[in-house]
C-alpha cells in the first residue's frame, strides 16, 4: 500500500480505490445497456419486462444512495463501502450466470444499489482524506475513472458484443474481476480518520454542538440550503448528461441519418473529449478562478444546445454538440456537483446530505426519460431547447447561488482535528 512518511495511506491511493465505484458504475450502466440487447434476443424479453428491466438498475442506484450514506455517516466508511462492493460482485455474479430473464432482477437490483449506496460513502472517504489544496483535484478524478468505465466497456462491447450470451457474461464478467480486485485491496483501507475525529469531537462546527442529531443537523438553515442547491443543481444539470448519454445514439440514427456503427464510433471519441475535459477541471477547481471557469463553461454549454437547436439536428450538429459540450460539462457540470458536496457538509453528515441529493437526481433523470421520446418524435429541436433551459437554470444555481456559500470544510472540527 502507498503511505506516506507518517504511516497513513497516501491521499490519491485512497482516492483511487474509493473513486473505483465510478468505474463500476458507468460500467453497470453501459454494460446493461448492452447486455440487455443480447438478454432480449436470448431470453425473448418483451417490450415491458426490457422497459422494467432499463429502469430498475436507475432506480436501484438512487435507493441505494439514500441508504448508504446515512449508513456510512452512522457506522464508518470502511465498513459500507466494503458491503457495498460485496453486494456489487454478487450482482454480477448473477447476471453472468443468468438461465434465464428472472435472474436480471435481483442482479440488476443489487448492482444498482450496491453503486448508489456506495458512491456518497467513498467520495466522502476522498474528501476526507485530502487537504483544502488537493480536495477538489481528488474529487474530480472519480469522474475520470467514470469515463474510463464508459470507455473500456465500450471497446470491449465493440470485441465481444456480437458473441451473444457469451458476450455479455464476459461484459459483466470484467465487473466482477474488477470488483474483487478493489475489494481486497479497499479491506486493507484504515476508517477515514476525519470520521473518527467527528465521533470524539465535541462540536460539528463552532456554532453546532456535536450532541444534535444528523436529521435536525441538516435541517439547519445553512445544511439545508446547501443541500437543496446541490440537489437542484445536480437534477437539472445532469438532465442533459443524461438525455444526452440515454438517447444521444437515437438522434444520430433516428433523427441525423447515421448508422448505429458511426454513432458508436461518435459518441466514444467524444467521450475521450470529456475525460481530456476534466483535467481543466483539475487544474483549475482549487484555485481562485474556478467560479471564473464555470461561467465561462456555462455560457459554452449554452452555446453548445443552440447549435442543433438551431441550425438543425445532423451529424455535424450533434458532433459539434457533443465536443463543446463536453468540454463544457466537465467544469458546469456534475464533477463540480461532487467537490460542492464535499466542501458544503461537515464530516458528520457529508455522505448523509449526498445521498439525498444523488438519489433526487436519478430519479428525476428516470421520470425525464419517460418523456424524452415523446419530445423527439414532436419535434427533437424541442429537446435542444429544453437541455439549455434546465442547464442554464442549473448555472445560475451554481454562479449565484453556491458559488457564494460558506465551506463547511474550513470550520469543520473533525478536519481542523486531522490536519493539526
Amino acid at each position: 500500500m502507498s503511505r506516506t512518511s507518517a504511516g497513513t495511506p497516501n491521499p490519491w491511493y485512497v482516492a483511487v480505490l474509493s473513486g473505483m465505484v465510478s468505474y463500476l458504475d458507468a460500467g453497470a450502466i453501459v454494460t446493461t445497456g448492452t447486455a440487455l440487447v443480447i438478454f432480449r434476443q436470448s431470453f425473448g424479453i418483451d417490450d415491458l419486462q426490457y422497459g422494467i428491466l432499463s429502469a430498475l438498475l436507475t432506480i436501484a442506484i438512487g435507493v441505494g444512495a439514500l441508504i448508504g450514506g446515512p449508513a456510512g455517516d452512522r457506522f464508518g466508511r470502511k465498513p459500507v463501502f466494503l458491503t457495498t462492493l460485496t453486494m456489487f460482485v454478487i450482482g454480477t455474479v448473477f447476471m453472468i450466470l443468468a438461465p434465464s430473464t428472472a435472474w436480471l432482477y435481483p442482479g440488476l437490483l443489487l448492482l444498482g444499489f450496491a453503486a448508489g449506496a456506495d458512491l456518497p460513502v467513498s467520495l466522502s472517504m476522498i474528501a476526507e482524506a485530502a487537504t483544502d489544496a488537493n480536495r477538489g483535484k481528488m474529487v474530480s478524478f472519480t469522474h475520470i475513472l467514470w469515463m474510463g468505465g464508459v470507455i473500456v466497456v465500450g471497446f470491449l462491447g465493440s470485441v465481444v458484443g456480437d458473441m451473444g450470451l457469451t458476450g455479455a457474461r464476459i461484459l459483466y464478467g470484467h465487473l466482477a474481476v474488477i470488483a474483487v480486485v478493489v475489494l481486497v485491496l479497499r479491506m486493507r483501507l484504515p476508517e477515514s480518520q476525519a470520521w473518527i475525529n467527528s465521533r470524539n469531537l465535541l462540536t460539528v462546527s463552532p456554532d453546532t454542538p456535536k450532541g444534535i442529531g444528523s436529521l435536525k443537523l441538516m435541517l439547519q438553515p445553512r445544511y439545508l440550503g446547501a443541500m437543496t442547491a446541490t440537489a437542484l443543481f445536480y437534477a437539472l444539470a445532469n438532465i442533459a448528461a443524461n438525455t444526452n448519454g440515454q438517447f444521444g445514439s437515437l438522434l444520430y440514427v433516428e433523427v441525423a441519418g447515421a448508422s448505429v456503427s458511426q454513432a458508436s464510433l461518435i459518441n466514444t471519441l467524444v467521450t475521450f473529449v470529456s475525460a481530456a475535459s476534466l483535467l481543466l477541471l483539475m487544474r483549475v477547481v482549487d484555485g481562485p478562478r474556478r467560479m471564473v471557469w464555470f461561467v465561462a463553461m456555462s455560457i459554452l454549454a449554452l452555446i453548445a444546445f443552440l447549435i442543433p437547436a438551431i441550425s438543425g439536428i445532423t451529424v455535424a450538429t450533434l458532433v459539434l454538440f457533443g465536443v463543446l459540450y463536453s468540454i463544457a460539462g466537465a467544469v458546469a457540470g456534475e464533477p463540480m456537483y461532487k467537490v460542492w458536496s464535499q466542501e458544503l457538509f461537515p464530516t458528520q453528515i457529508r455522505a448523509t446530505a449526498q445521498s439525498f441529493t444523488i438519489a433526487f437526481a436519478r430519479f428525476v433523470a428516470a421520470a425525464v426519460g419517460v418523456f424524452t421520446p415523446s419530445l423527439i418524435t414532436l419535434g427533437p429541436s424541442i429537446v435542444f431547447y429544453f437541455m439549455a433551459v434546465t442547464s442554464t437554470i442549473a448555472c445560475a444555481i451554481g454562479i449565484f447561488w453556491i458559488g457564494r456559500m460558506r465551506k463547511a470544510t474550513d470550520d469543520d472540527p473533525a478536519l481542523v482535528s486531522q490536519a493539526g
